[in-house]
């Protein structure tokens, strides 16, 4: 094998590659990213058994061939090359090892048979749809900061991703949950996606997925069975294992009666939140919200570092109440609300609270109080 590819289209693929291969591995092949070179292109293929990704780059194509190399390894070396370089990749036959050069710099670097390089079967899968990229990425991005990390509930250490019947007809949807938090995510159905299985995305997958995703012209092929989904870009192909277990009736603990509405600036509700959590314990987090009329106390009391206080102006006109919640959880709903106006939904001390941005119900936040 001997081609020569651009460093900036390297870079890109081998930071993807990467990102998927775990740096510690008992396997020592799954350390290693497969590098197939045929016509004008270059593969680079990564997996970790559970997800894998192939990123397909221009390249100047002398010797087709294959081989396996370090992911990390290689990564680092085109890292540290100048911008701009022409980087070449050939394998020795006598040595067997993948010379790497650019410029003045050489090197030389063991390799392992492409042979052992495990591939992920490609099973047929029960839908196949486009849906345009913002699309994916809204859905995934707002509803991410509510992955459980609790590994004994792995059901719930990724989005639930599935097609949702509304009052507005069917969407598509994603929901994340910790038991603590909830995020539930509609967008528009993309045609062909109507009877597709729902399944649970893993979160190192989701994370992986953001990276196919900023180009807002981009159309993704998305394809989804039982125990895979596949996304895939005329360049790039995600492949993964779905998490095998049961999401749980989530509606159950959304909050459909909750008579207390306040509404208030996201960003300045933010930024008050972010400002008294200085001094709360890193244990707690609590911070207590003492509503009147149409206006808002926010305030924190923590015995070994003092106290702090924050007074807004909001519009609510319900009943008086004091509530805690964990400033954390606070921050991350206020953050994903993109309208100016954040609307919270409450109930009692003890049940969920409800929260929407503005008067828009295709993005539902929930949030669990606790005692303060």
């Amino acid at each position: 094998m001997r081609v020569s590819i651009e460093r900036v289209a390297l870079m890109r693929a081998m930071g993807r590659a990467q990102g998927v291969v775990e740096r510690r591995n008992t396997i020592p092949i799954l350390s290693n990213v497969l590098i197939e070179a045929d016509g004008s292109e270059v593969a680079f293929r990564a997996t970790d058994l559970d997800i894998e990704i192939i990123d397909r780059v221009p390249a100047m194509v002398e010797v087709a061939g294959s081989t396996t190399v370090s992911a990390h390894t290689l990564h680092e070396i085109v890292r540290k090359l100048p911008e701009g370089a022409l980087v070449a990749l050939a394998t020795d036959p006598a040595t067997e090892q993948l010379v790497v050069t650019a410029g003045r710099s050489r090197f030389a670097l063991s390799t392992l048979p492409r042979e052992d390089f495990p591939l992920m079967a490609s099973p047929e899968y029960d839908r196949n749809f486009h849906a345009p990229a913002p699309v994916l990425r809204r859905l995934f991005d707002k509803s991410k900061f509510a992955i459980s990390t609790e590994e004994t509930r792995y059901y719930l250490n990724g989005i639930y991703f599935h097609v949702a019947q509304t009052p507005d007809g069917p969407r598509l949807r994603c929901v994340a949950t910790d038991g603590h938090r909830l995020a539930r995510i509609d967008g528009p159905l993309p045609e062909g996606a109507e009877a597709m299985p729902g399944v649970i995305v893993p979160r190192k997958t989701v994370g992986e997925l953001r990276k196919l995703l900023d180009d807002d012209e981009a159309q993704i092929a998305v394809s989804v069975s039982q125990t895979k989904i596949r996304f895939a870009t005329p360049e790039v192909t995600l492949t993964s294992k779905v998490i095998d277990g049961s999401f749980p009736d989530y509606s159950r603990v959304i909050p459909v009666s909750n008579p207390n509405r306040m509404e208030v600036d996201a960003a300045e509700f933010a930024r008050a939140v972010d400002r008294v959590a200085t001094v709360a314990t890193e244990r707690s987090r609590a911070v207590k919200l003492s509503l009147d009329e149409d206006r808002l106390i926010l305030s924190v009391t923590a015995p070994d570092s003092g106290t702090a206080q924050e007074e807004l102006t909001v519009a609510y006109a319900g009943a008086p109440l004091e509530i805690g919640f964990n400033a954390r959880y606070l921050l991350e709903i206020a953050g994903q609300i993109d309208r100016e106006n954040a609307v919270f939904l409450f109930n009692s001390v003890n049940d969920p609270t409800l929260v929407r941005e503005g008067d828009d119900d295709s993005a539902v936040y929930v949030v669990m109080p606790m005692r303060v």
